[in-house]
């Protein structure tokens, strides 16, 4: 293959250049302020700060190395939001660090499907020739983009944008399109954006509703599991979780809702029903804050509180006690997950959820829900009737639903997706019916994965581009949303990269460039930089008026400009486009939070403090009553009413739910989160301590029916798949119901090389068919399956 000539000022070799200089200065002065030293003499015994990258909640860490082994670990006290808390899990990163099947140089697929090493020149020179040739032989709205970052790294998907519009792609995706879209609409609907979520204030609430979610092993806000021992030791306070599972979180309730699984609609419609019947409802708020709420009072009012409470398995009783609960708390905060998220009635569940903190009137104020301020969104928005070019379905916060991708590969639609850049993502691992979109991908013309290991996905890919790990490279995650103060970390590098692999920012300036793609507008930008920040702001403003270019590839503008004068933290470039708008958004709760300065003066103090807060910082303050300025409806007020979900609402009273079928008797809960589990960027499976195989909960008389005891291997079969699993029996799962783990099934090298399989991996059961209407979010948590005990 020829190679493209790489853009005028932004040569191969002065990208390498400028590695070669970033990689020698991480020994300098950006890296020695992460870390603290209890002695100058032994290496081992220096303390570096970065953070947990296995859930959302990223709480700051300590860690000791032994070489590039993380060796020690523990919680960083003076981060703002943890506190120097953190749960078992983040003590086994070493196992993601310097996991066996971590990619250290570009890798090209052989005609006969195995791979061989070629130099990065090789490898970017092909992947922006085969790119651009979709591009210009069919559009760049044939390539899809699918990922871009994961509980731990959200740089990799904003730098991808400079690749992305010099290809001209318009269609993303990522797991939040198959897990969160559906909330994300209804929560457009209510506050006017997709992406204005409220939060809640546990840390100062008088009742805790969880929905769907155990917080205990998902976490979801800061030291979960301190807050919840100081909620169950305060008979002040209250917990409430609605779980089909006596889980961690629901075995400490004053009140568990043990819902039927798959029935969490009807249960939330009667508790609804039960407020608005009892006067549990905050009319003042509802009359002068919201509108819709007549025609909602009315919908709600409809529910048969007794049917739903048959249906949902729950005591009327019951249900009545949880609304008195929480209606008659002083302050009320809730968050639901992917128990509701991914189950029957997603879409109409998130909706309900929200109602709960609404009609109660638990909105901007201490222990309630809030709309924080962040430093960029998490998702998108979408506008009415944006849709996928190929199969019609919605594009909820901008996004391609993940479970009509493969429709939208596999097929002769003139629009079809052509080619895939896949990064930090394992879609044929994690999303619904593996075999489907195993088959889908094979017809692409070409696959790019960029990640940090050989994951299942790399192993179909056309050229594997290899990244440095999370504790290579600066990085940060915009999850962060606590009011009234809010914070942000960027993480310091704290290991050189291992290999040849690169941060992402490098990895997608090096394409930009391949494609021809650098905008002209940047030049003497680099120059400007080195001159001063003042200098360089100027230079800024005035290449983003005269270039558009420039603003809709900032962040890569950002890496090759800025970048080189921050030493080993030049993929934290970025930061400046989030400080810039956060001066201009939000400038009072930024100099709340101790940022001086006016206009751009105060964008550049901030960009500074994010960058040089190791253990991250508090970037803004705000009132709780500051949360009403952050509704985008134009009158200011909630909207209540959906009505698109009325229907469905309405269509309950006619629906009789359903346990299983006479052909799967069971309900599989695909992907229980437990304490042997995390995200799947731990591949190596002697990282759980216990659990290991990912065991098959059972409820005892389920197992006595079977004839199986703990241990028996059981088959599970699907409609789409089989697999087996160790049956651990236990009263926690009710009968008809059972569970298997998330993060299982990976194939991983044992110490003699060997691959193998390890545990089930759950998207050989799950059927891309099952979904909501609206969202598509798969029904992983409703798996209708069968079972039978393995003979010896």
């Amino acid at each position: 293959m020829s190679t493209p000539p790489a853009a005028e000022g932004n040569t191969m070799s002065d990208a390498n250049a400028r590695l070669a200089a970033l990689r020698a200065k991480r020994t300098g002065a950006p890296a020695a302020a992460a870390a603290t030293n209890d002695t100058e003499e032994d290496p081992t015994k220096v303390w570096h700060k970065t953070a947990c990258v296995l859930c959302s909640n990223n709480c700051g860490i300590e860690v000791r190395l032994d070489g590039r082994k993380i060796t020690r670990v523990r919680g960083d006290k003076e981060h703002p939001a943890s506190k120097g808390y953190t749960c078992e899990k983040a003590l086994r990163i070493d196992y993601y660090q310097n996991g066996r099947d971590r990619l250290t140089t570009p890798l090209r697929r052989n005609d006969d499907g195995t791979f061989e090493e070629v130099s990065w020149d090789v490898a970017i020179a092909e992947v922006a020739e085969r790119l651009t040739g979709i591009r210009d032989s069919v559009g760049g709205d044939k390539i899809l983009y699918y990922g871009g970052g994961g509980q731990g790294n959200h740089f990799p998907g904003a730098y991808a944008r400079g690749v992305l519009q010099t290809l001209g792609v318009k269609y993303r995706s990522n797991a939040l399109a198959q897990e969160k879209t559906g909330m994300f609409w209804a929560q457009g609907k209510m506050f006017g954006k997709q992406n204005l979520g409220a939060m809640g204030d546990f840390e100062h609430t008088d009742c805790a509703v969880f929905i769907g979610k155990n917080p205990w092993q998902s976490h979801g806000f800061p030291e979960s599991r301190n807050e919840l021992n100081k909620i169950r030791n305060d008979d002040k306070r209250k917990l409430v979780v609605m779980d089909p599972r006596v889980s961690e979180t629901a075995a400490m309730a004053d009140h568990h809702l043990r819902v039927r699984p798959g029935t969490d609609a009807w249960a939330l419609a009667a508790l609804l029903a039960i407020m608005v019947e009892e006067g549990l409802t905050d009319e003042k708020f509802l009359a002068e804050q919201c509108t819709g709420w007549d025609e909602l009072r009315d919908l709600i009012s409809g529910a048969d509180i007794a049917d739903c409470a048959r249906k949902c398995g729950i005591d009327e009783a019951e249900l009545r006690a949880a609304a008195r609960t929480m209606g008659t708390a002083k302050s009320l905060s809730t968050e639901e997950d992917l128990g509701i998220e991914m189950a029957p009635h997603s879409t109409l569940n998130s909706w309900l959820q929200r109602l709960l903190y609404l009609v109660t009137g638990n909105f901007a104020k201490p222990g309630g829900m809030n709309l924080p301020l962040r430093l960029a969104p998490i998702c998108g928005h979408s506008g009415e009737g944006e849709v996928d070019p190929v199969t019609g379905n919605a594009m909820l916060s901008g996004l391609v639903a993940c479970a009509a991708i493969p429709d939208c590969i596999d097929t002769d639609h003139p629009n079809r997706f052509r080619g895939m850049i896949v990064e930090s993502a394992n879609p044929l691992h994690t999303l619904p019916d593996s075999k489907r979109f195993r088959e889908a991908f094979a017809k692409l013309e070409c696959l790019v994965v960029i990640d940090v290991a050989m994951t299942e996905t790399a192993r179909a890919a056309d050229y594997v581009l290899p990244a440095c790990s999370q504790y290579e490279k600066p990085e940060a995650t915009f999850f962060a949303g606590e009011m009234p103060a809010n914070y942000f970390q960027v993480r310091h590098p704290i290991l050189e990269p291992l290999g040849e692999s690169l941060p992402e920012a490098e990895i997608h300036s090096r394409l930009v460039a391949a494609m021809g793609g650098r905008p002209a507008g940047t030049d003497g930008l680099a120059d400007a930089a080195q001159q001063g920040r003042e200098a360089f702001i100027e230079v800024l403003g005035q290449a983003s008026s005269s270039d558009p270019d420039v603003g809709a590839k900032l962040p890569v503008v950002l890496y090759d400009s800025l970048g080189p004068t921050l030493g080993n933290m030049a993929p934290a470039a970025i930061m400046f486009g989030s400080a810039m708008q956060a001066s201009m958004r939000y400038p009072d709760e930024v100099r709340a939070a101790g940022v001086e300065g006016e206009g751009l003066e105060l964008a550049s103090n901030l960009f500074d403090k994010l960058v040089n807060s190791p253990s991250g910082m508090i970037y803004s303050v705000s009132e709780y009553s500051q949360t009403w300025d952050r509704i985008a409806h134009p009158d200011g007020k909630i909207h209540l009413y959906i009505e698109e979900l009325e229907d469905e609402f309405r269509s309950l009273a006619d629906e009789e739910p359903a346990i299983g079928q006479d052909r799967f008797p069971f309900v599989l809960s695909a992907g229980e989160r437990r304490s042997s589990n995390a995200n799947d960027v731990i591949r190596d499976p002697e990282w759980r301590k216990k659990d290991k195989a990912g065991s098959l909960r059972i409820n005892p008389d389920d197992a006595t029916t079977l004839g199986v005891v703990d241990g028996d291997r059981v088959r599970i079969v699907s409609k789409r798949g089989e697999a087996e699993a160790p049956a651990e029996v236990t009263d926690t799962v009710m009968a008809g119901h059972v569970t298997l783990p998330h993060g299982f099934g990976t194939e991983y090298p044992d110490e003699d090389g060997e691959h193998k399989i390890h545990g089930v991996a759950v998207n050989e059961l799950t059927d891309i068919e099952d979904r909501d209407w609206l969202s598509l979010t798969p029904h992983h948590k409703h798996v209708r399956v069968a079972l039978e005990p393995v003979a010896g």
